[in-house]
C-alpha cells in the first residue's frame, strides 16, 4: 500500500482550509439508499424501536421532514402518513426491555437498528444511520452524525420510531395509568419518578436503569442483573450522554 501527499502549501491556505472538512460520500447514482435512525434510548420504561425507510424516487418527495425531536405530535403524526404511503419499503423494529436489561441499551438499539434493515422488502445497497455508530450489517452502511436532520430517508425513520414508540407507551397507559406514560412516554422526568417511587416499578420499566434499579430495592422485588450490566444514574436525561451518545438523540420531546 502506498501513501501519497499533497504539496505543501502557504499557512493561510492551509488554515483556511482546515476550517472546511469534507465528508466522504459513499453514494452512487445507482444506490438503493436506506435511511435508519431509533427513538427511546433514554427512557426509563419500553422498548427501544427502530425504523428503515427507503424512498420510492417515483413518487414526489416529502415536505417538512426533520429531525423527529423538533416536530410536534401533530406533525409526527401527518408526516407518517406519508412517509409510509411513499415509502419504496419500510420497517419498523423493536428491542425489547428484557434484552435492554440483557445486552444494556447500547446493543439492544443496535439490535433494533438491525432488525429494522433486515425486515425490509427492499434490500438496500447502502445503508445511512443517525449518530456515529452502525450495527453489524452485511450491506454497506455509513454512520450520519445528526443525519436525523440532515439527510431526508433518516429524518423519516427517526420519526417512524419515534411516532410508533409513543403509541406503545400511550397504550401502555392504559393498562398502568399510575405511571403517566402518556405525559412522559416513559422519561425520567419528576411525575416519573415520583411515581416509581410511590408504586415502584412495573414489568414494562428497565431494571439496568438507576432509578428503576433503586425502586425496586425499596420495594424489595430486586432481580439480579447479568454481571456487568451498565446501571445509568438517576435523572438521566439525554444531555447527559452527549459526549459519548452514539444516536444524536438529545431530548424526550
Amino acid at each position: 500500500m502506498t501513501q501519497s501527499r499533497a504539496p505543501r502549501r502557504k499557512a493561510a491556505t492551509v488554515a483556511g482550509a482546515a476550517a472546511e472538512q469534507i465528508g466522504l460520500n459513499f453514494e452512487t447514482p445507482d444506490d438503493i439508499v436506506c435511511g435508519v435512525d431509533e427513538a427511546g434510548r433514554g427512557p426509563l420504561a419500553g422498548p427501544v424501536v427502530a425504523a428503515a425507510v427507503i424512498f420510492d424516487p417515483s413518487k414526489p418527495m416529502i415536505r417538512g421532514l426533520d429531525d423527529s425531536k423538533v416536530l410536534t405530535a401533530k406533525k409526527r403524526e401527518e408526516l407518517y402518513d406519508k412517509i409510509v404511503d411513499r415509502a419504496l419499503a419500510y420497517c419498523i423494529a423493536s428491542a425489547t426491555v428484557e434484552e435492554i436489561d440483557t445486552l444494556n441499551i447500547l446493543h439492544a438499539t443496535m439490535l433494533a437498528m438491525k432488525r429494522a434493515v433486515e425486515g425490509l422488502s427492499v434490500a438496500p445497497t447502502l445503508v445511512k444511520i443517525d449518530g456515529n455508530r452502525c450495527p453489524t450489517l452485511s450491506i454497506r452502511s455509513e454512520a450520519v452524525i445528526g443525519g436525523d436532520a440532515l439527510v431526508k430517508c433518516i429524518s423519516a425513520a427517526s420519526i417512524l420510531a419515534k411516532v410508533t414508540r409513543d403509541r406503545m407507551l400511550l397504550e401502555l397507559h392504559q393498562t398502568y395509568p399510575v405511571y403517566g406514560f402518556n405525559a412522559h412516554v416513559g422519561y425520567s422526568t419528576p411525575q416519573h419518578l415520583a411515581a416509581l417511587r410511590e408504586h415502584g416499578p412495573c414489568e414494562h420499566h428497565r431494571r439496568s436503569f438507576a432509578p428503576v434499579r433503586e425502586a425496586h430495592l425499596r420495594f424489595g422485588t430486586g432481580v439480579p442483573l447479568p454481571a456487568g450490566d451498565v446501571i445509568l444514574p438517576a435523572m438521566l436525561d439525554d444531555d447527559a450522554l452527549l459526549d459519548d451518545d452514539a444516536f444524536g438523540e438529545r431530548s424526550g420531546a
